[in-house]
């Protein structure tokens, strides 16, 4: 029976959209994934029949035999799939290698596995991106394991199934038979097989079961070859302009323009079929007829012509592409046709794109010098990673980073957001040794859970700085998922680049406490009450520094804040900010500093005490935001930082200006907006200092029995019955307390003899669930008279309809857990208290997938009314369930058990795509165990989480804008 519903599923599964793919290859060139067609036989034929006799010596009868394109082709056409499979790699329109398996005999077992790669395109990733694209479409089809024999002596073979997530068998065969029928593998590695096929032969597996050791493989592959791509796209060696007009204005003619005045460090060739020559630059009339090669073209033409612009580059080899002309996504159906026609290509044709709509890109290396956009001016060289998806807000980026001194590494303005996204600069930042802070401008999110989990790895050592824009500022989906990557959620533009500023000079705050000193009580005033807004406090001085600072200020009280007065002498300003800032009493200094004659040598001080770089030192310099001259460290040759006033290094040429060093003091145009940043470093500090947790191993699961709940049922957002709830939460190892739902009294009465008194008698009203303060609910009725009063009772309160009866449960706390899929964020998972003035008044809080165990705990020790669950107990242990009553608080309850309810939600999360909510209300929080009182799951049809799915670069541009 089991066999005939996969057969079932097998036939409607029919070679699904997620079997095809483009990734990215190792050399940051794009590859095209999919099954293999009909059409393809002739090409897999020569690739097969291309193998040396080495490679093809351990390839089986099946293999050896149905080499001519006849025979594939039938081959082809005729499988579905559940037996025989082949994905084929496309690289630039030609078929470049295939990985393929077939299971013979009784099922289920395992399916023999051989990969082949055409000679000169080994050694770029080819082989375990197919590994991992078969793997999965195997898991698709009910295929529990795969597995490859491969000689000994082929290294490389080996490599590259293990990169795939294949692992030795633990009993590997010593002979070279593998003509054993349905136990046998074969596999001729890579195509590169450096023996003949006898000998000892290694036995490679991969089964369901390595899924996550395969998935952390290939995620540590993803994020080098995506780096690469990005590199490889910001380093060309040569840039051709299509579209470069000779009108000062046209957005071809500024890209130009900007690429000579960058002295970019390659060649650049304008075409333009209506000009000889550009700018007194020689134009080409078709890229095409450029004589070298080009390793980016920037196309500014009308967008109906973009398209055989991007044919022709592809039959010049280019590799990269930046559009910036308009006319796309924003243009209705016409237009986002042409978007994804323009994605197509380029992704045949294996290029990289950025655009259409974008503003270009910007990396001011030394080496390179590239400056391919049409925005007016140049950032300043520094550290600073920017990336927006607005063309029009770019200009803003580089005015506002060069009018703060704000120095970056590189900007990318990505527009439409075809191909090139967010994720993908990330994953470059990561490894790029030139940047040390990343700041974001968002519009939407691609693949929301990819973001979480490279941010929150990136944020470790480089902070990521983000403003989210087309949404409320308040919206706790956001929060969540900021809050889980570790990302520094700013509201303004202007907050972030006060955070930019701040990150990218000062090292960050150990702990929460402030030390202001200034010269003015009125400034110093709102510094204070600023900082207790944010969240920090205003230490109180120990004995030593009071005394210190007391001597200074010829015996006046010395408290934080320090007023040295408006026309403070320079001398005592940095002998004070010296005593405060060596005190060990703060974490943090906060100068402010107003007009005074001596400006110079007090901004000469607070340098000084920055350069020490012991603790972060901020200022609201005269009004001044960023990183004024007057505050600005000289970069060395290194990157390193004197406490000099910055000047141009000798690197800097024109249209590339020098940044201030690390070491430098950003200034703020307030004492709020310093105060506020400063917070938000303390809280990026704390979470890059404290554990981050793992994504624990779950017992009792069975995902069989989920899906198999879920099978035939109503995909259309309505709450699910009872019996399809109950199988749904008990494969993710789920229980929900036992309810009878009954019509009338004499079935209440029944159902309570057969539950054994006492009992729980409710209205099954949603409207109505666990309302004690209104009537719905009786709590322990027991006997048939009890029942009577109690049916009589919740009739006259709330009006007619169904009731429940419930086994009485244990005492505990009311909690409320769900899950609900956030369209623009994915999953979620919050926690909130229970009750009908919960119900009113207390918000949840949530958190995005992945939920590691230290989310978890976070959840619920940090809801409002926490203190319900961790009890008020002298010992002061959350995780205790022990007797508190001898000290006069409360015992906590059992909160081991809530977390491991929200880790079940979120795996049921991860699985199930189709589970559109889950709410658990109420959840019951004992001393020891949870109860879940009532379930609800409504399902939707399910989108593919991109997570699940092997390496993969984003869908077309046009998915984007529906």
């Amino acid at each position: 029976m089991a066999e005939a519903v996969r057969d079932e599923a097998v036939r409607d599964l029919d070679r699904p959209a997620r079997w095809q793919a483009d990734a990215v290859l190792t050399d940051g060139a794009p590859v095209q994934l999919r099954p293999a067609l009909g059409t393809d036989a002739t090409d897999l034929a020569a690739l097969y029949t291309g193998l040396t006799e080495a490679e093809s010596a351990g390839l089986p009868a099946p293999w050896h035999d149905e080499q001519t394109s006849d025979a594939l082709a039938k081959r082809l056409t005729d499988d579905d799939h559940r037996d025989h499979l082949v994905v084929v790699a496309i690289l630039r329109g030609r078929l470049v290698g295939a990985a393929e398996y077939v299971r013979s005999g009784a099922r289920p077992g395992p399916a023999r596995v051989r990969l082949v790669v055409r000679t000169g395109y080994r050694r770029r990733g080819v082989g375990p991106l197919l590994l991992e694209h078969l793997t999965a479409a195997a898991g698709d089809l009910g295929v529990r394991a795969l597995v490859a024999d491969l000689p000994s002596s082929n290294d490389h073979a080996q490599r590259v199934f293990q990169a795939a997530g294949f692992v030795p068998d633990d009993a590997p065969d010593d002979s070279s038979d593998t003509s054993s029928g349905d136990t046998s593998a074969s596999g001729s590695g890579s195509g590169s097989g450096s023996g003949s096929g006898s000998g000892r032969i290694i036995r490679m597996v991969f089964s369901t079961a390595q899924a996550p050791r395969a998935r952390g493989i290939s995620r540590a592959l993803e994020q080098r070859a995506e780096a690469r791509s990005i590199a490889r796209l910001l380093n060309p060696r040569a840039v051709a302009v299509i579209g470069a007009g000779r009108r000062p204005g046209n957005a071809g003619h500024e890209v130009f323009r900007r690429l000579l005045s960058s002295d970019f460090h390659g060649p650049v060739y304008p075409v333009n079929p209506a000009a000889r020559q550009i700018a007194s630059v020689y134009a080409y009339p078709d890229v095409r007829e450029i004589p070298d090669p080009v390793d980016l073209a920037v196309i500014a033409l009308p967008a109906a012509q973009v398209a055989d612009a991007v044919r022709a580059c592809a039959h010049k080899d280019v590799r990269n592409l930046i559009v910036v002309s308009a006319g796309f996504a924003e243009a209705g159906a016409d237009g986002r046709a042409r978007l994804a026609e323009v994605t197509r290509l380029a992704r045949e044709s294996g290029m990289r794109l950025i655009g259409p709509n974008a503003m270009g890109v910007i990396n001011t290396d030394p080496a390179v010098r590239l400056h391919a956009t049409f925005a007016a001016g140049s950032p300043p060289t520094g550290r600073v990673g920017a990336f927006t998806q607005s063309g029009a807000l770019a200009g803003t980026f580089l005015a506002e980073t060069a009018r703060r001194s704000i120095g970056l590494s590189t900007f990318v303005s990505t527009g439409d957001r075809s191909d090139v996204s967010g994720n993908d600069l990330l994953q470059f930042w990561q490894s790029d040794e030139r940047t040390e802070v990343v700041m974001l401008h968002l519009q939407s999110f691609g693949n929301p859970r990819k973001f979480a989990r490279i941010a929150r790895r990136l944020g470790r050592r480089k902070p990521v700085i983000a403003l989210k824009s087309g949404g409320s500022s308040t919206d706790p989906a956001l929060d969540a998922l900021f809050t889980s990557a570790g990302v520094i959620r700013v509201d303004t533009l202007g907050q972030l680049f006060d955070m930019a500023a701040l990150l990218v000079s000062q090292p960050l705050p150990v702990g929460r406490r402030v030390g202001i000193v200034g010269t003015s009580s009125a400034l110093a005033a709102l510094a204070v009450d600023a900082c207790r807004t944010a969240g920090l406090d205003v230490a109180r001085f120990g004995s030593a520094t009071t005394a210190a600072l007391r001597d200074l200020l010829d015996g006046q009280d010395a408290t934080n804040p320090v007023d040295l007065g408006a026309m403070a002498a320079p001398d005592r300003f940095e002998a004070a900010l010296r005593t405060v800032a060596g005190s060990g009493d703060v974490d943090a200094v906060l100068v402010l500093i107003t007009p005074h004659p001596a400006g110079d040598e007090l901004a000469r001080a607070v340098r000084g005490v920055a350069a020490a770089g012991r603790l972060p030192v901020v200022a609201s310099f005269l009004g001044h935001d960023g990183i004024p001259a007057a505050l600005a460290a000289r970069r060395t040759d290194h990157g390193a930082a004197s406490g000099h006033t910055s000047t141009p290094d000798s690197a800097s040429t024109p249209g590339h200006v020098s940044t201030p060093g690390r070491g430098s003091v950003p200034s703020f145009a307030s004492p709020e907006s310093a105060a506020w940043a400063i917070a938000r470093a303390a809280d990026h500090a704390a979470w890059r200092d404290r554990d981050q947790g793992t994504v624990p191993t779950l017992d009792r699961l069975d995902l069989g029995r989920t899906m198999r709940a879920m099978d035939g049922a109503a995909m259309d957002g309505e709450w699910l019955p009872p019996d399809r709830v109950t199988g749904i939460l008990a494969g993710v190892g789920l229980a929900v307390w036992p309810a009878e739902r009954v019509v009338s009294e004499s079935h209440a009465l029944a159902a309570a003899e057969r539950i054994g008194w006492p009992v729980a008698l409710k209205i099954a009203d949603e409207r109505f669930r666990g309302r004690l303060d209104v009537g719905a609910v009786r709590l322990g009725v027991e006997g048939p008279g009890a029942l009577a009063e109690a049916w009589r009772t919740i009739r006259a309160a709330v009006g007619p309809g169904d009731m429940l009866v419930q086994p009485m449960a244990p005492a505990g706390v009311s909690t409320v857990v769900r899950m609900t899929h956030d369209p623009a964020i994915g999953p979620l998972v919050s926690l909130r208290l229970g009750g009908a003035v919960a119900d009113l008044l207390v918000d949840p809080l949530a958190r995005a997938l992945p939920l590691t165990d230290r989310d978890a705990a976070e959840l619920v020790r940090g809801i409002r009314g926490a203190v319900m669950l961790v009890g008020t107990g002298s010992t002061g242990s959350t995780g205790s369930t022990g007797d508190a009553g001898a000290t006069g608080g409360t015992a906590p309850a059992d909160l081991a058990a809530l977390e491991d309810v929200l880790h079940r939600l979120a795996r049921l999360a991860e699985r199930a795509p189709a589970v559109a909510e889950v709410l658990l209300d109420p959840v019951l929080v004992g001393r020891s165990g949870v109860v879940l009182l009532h379930a609800g799951v409504r399902l939707l049809p399910p989108g593919t989480d991109p997570e699940s799915l092997p390496r993969r670069m984003t869908g077309s541009g046009v998915d984007f804008f529906r």
